[in-house]
């Protein structure tokens, strides 16, 4: 089932997450339409946040044949080192792109789909991923990671796009 994406500046994507206490059929169920909803977006990665459920969940594919679906319930970076700059857009921010500086390598703690633990090591467009949609989890946007003079032209241009 395809749900809706809540759009920037929409007050909810500022809505910390919740932890996941138990992976049952309501969460197992979610993840698919997530995944769903992100390839039809398209996109990459979303986070649980972004349609509306506060609570720590996020999915990602970073193939360009869908070959590769991730799931992180209660995700958490454990290490980070490095330094990268990516251009970075996302499904919240629609037909926006800036350049942000995030951790080159990271190693990530989670549960998947089936509430089995895991440890993952990231670098380059997963470690991206990862730390934006971390990112949201915790309501935080990746525009609040460019400058001032951009984050208030950017504000300016989404509400004009939501008057429409």
């Amino acid at each position: 089932m395809l749900l809706p994406i809540l759009h920037y500046p929409d007050k909810r994507l500022r809505t910390k997450a919740a932890p996941i206490e138990k992976v049952d059929n309501t969460i197992k169920t979610l993840v698919k339409d997530m995944f769903e909803t992100m390839y039809e977006a398209p996109g990459i990665g979303l986070a649980a946040t972004q349609i509306d459920q506060h609570i720590r969940l996020i999915v990602i594919d970073t193939s360009e044949d869908k070959s590769q679906p991730l799931c992180l319930i209660n995700p958490e970076i454990i290490e980070k080192d490095g330094e990268l700059e990516w251009d970075e857009g996302c499904l919240s921010v629609p037909n926006y792109y800036e350049c942000v500086t995030r951790a080159n390598h990271i190693k990530v703690k989670a549960l998947n789909e089936n509430g089995e633990e895991f440890e993952l090591e990231a670098d380059d467009i997963l470690g991206v991923c990862i730390q934006h949609e971390i990112d949201h989890l915790d309501g935080i946007l990746f525009v609040d990671h460019l400058s001032k003079l951009k984050q208030k032209r950017l504000l300016e241009k989404a509400r004009k796009a939501a008057k429409k």
